[in-house]
């Protein structure tokens, strides 16, 4: 089921998620939705506060994506990167290794904005999996990015934060219509 993505000015996108302690049905239908959600809005990644729930999920799938290229390693050996997606992490903890890099990145919650944004081009990865798995892996390039990205939505921080001053000062009457127009619609809703 494709579920609503909330847009930059909703407060949960600023939530840090708990912890999901079991892998409940509804943890499961959650995941499973936002891979369809993800799928029908063209992304790469969408962390569960971007469907309005804060806890600490998100889904990955880069397949396709070839302008962009990204590596995957499994035990130190490179792996097949399209037998490991589409990506479910749970509670997620990751490590920078790489040099940061700028890269473009955009977002659901941020229609029609995208800015170069500075991460580790390198991070090695440990969550959990839907079969309940301590899955750890190493990657590089966009679903490096994505991770990041995704990461970041889960413990309440966007990438605007991460924008430079002068790319958030050439983006801000953007930012400030999409989040006054998030408001008046929360405010519509609650009547």
């Amino acid at each position: 089921m494709v579920l609503e993505i909330v847009k930059y000015g909703h407060p949960v996108l600023r939530e840090r998620g708990a912890r999901v302690e079991s892998l409940t049905p509804e943890i499961r239908e959650l995941a499973a939705n936002m891979l369809d959600t993800m799928h029908a809005s063209k992304g790469v990644g969408l962390a569960a506060q971007q469907v309005g729930r804060a806890v600490q999920l998100a889904v990955h799938d880069v397949r396709g994506i070839k302008d962009r290229p990204s590596t995957l390693e499994l035990d130190g050996q490179p792996a097949e990167l399209d037998a490991f997606m589409p990506l479910v992490l749970i509670n997620p903890d990751i490590t920078p290794l790489g040099e940061p890099v700028a890269g473009p990145e955009g977002c659901l919650s941020f229609p029609e904005i995208f800015a170069d944004i500075t991460r580790p081009q390198t991070i090695e990865v440990s969550a959990m999996n839907l079969a309940g798995e301590t899955v750890r892996f190493r990657c590089g390039g966009l679903l490096a990015r994505a991770i990041q990205h995704e990461h970041d939505h889960l413990r309440g921080i966007l990438f605007i934060d991460r924008m430079t001053r002068a790319t958030k000062q050439e983006l801000q009457a953007e930012l400030d219509a999409l989040q006054a127009d998030t408001k008046a619609e929360l405010k519509r809703r609650a009547r």
